[in-house]
């Protein structure tokens, strides 16, 4: 089992930044890959940004080049983070953090959801 645990959203300005953090804990070792989705008003969720336990990011279009994602492991939590620079009004969304383990199956744990607003 993996908890999982996301923090940062808020509201911010359009061409302002936000960091977001989502802490895995519990039955780590079996980790391969994190990474974010995101939910739009109105819309279907989407994938943000995606990272391997390797190091190999993937980007979603609409945030290549203005979106980072990495990762740390401390203390028996794999945490990911997603720097947004130069945010717009429609990176407006609610962000979801996903965990994707891999033990004789794939299992796949979600956070709780936060809120990014963008807006002046």
């Amino acid at each position: 089992q993996v908890q999982v645990v996301e923090s940062g959203g808020g509201l911010v300005q359009p061409g302002g930044s936000l960091r977001l953090s989502c802490a895995a804990s519990g039955t780590i070792d079996n980790i391969y890959m994190m990474g974010w989705y995101r939910q739009p008003p109105g819309k279907q969720r989407e994938l943000v940004a995606s990272i391997t336990r390797g190091g190999m990011s993937n980007y979603g279009d609409s945030v290549k080049g203005r979106f980072t994602i990495s990762t740390s492991t401390d203390n028996g939590k794999n945490t990911v983070y997603l720097q947004m620079n130069s945010l717009k009004v429609e990176d407006t969304a609610v962000y979801y953090c996903y965990v994707r383990t891999f033990r004789m199956a794939t299992y796949e744990y979600w956070g709780q959801g936060t809120q990014v607003t963008v807006s002046s």
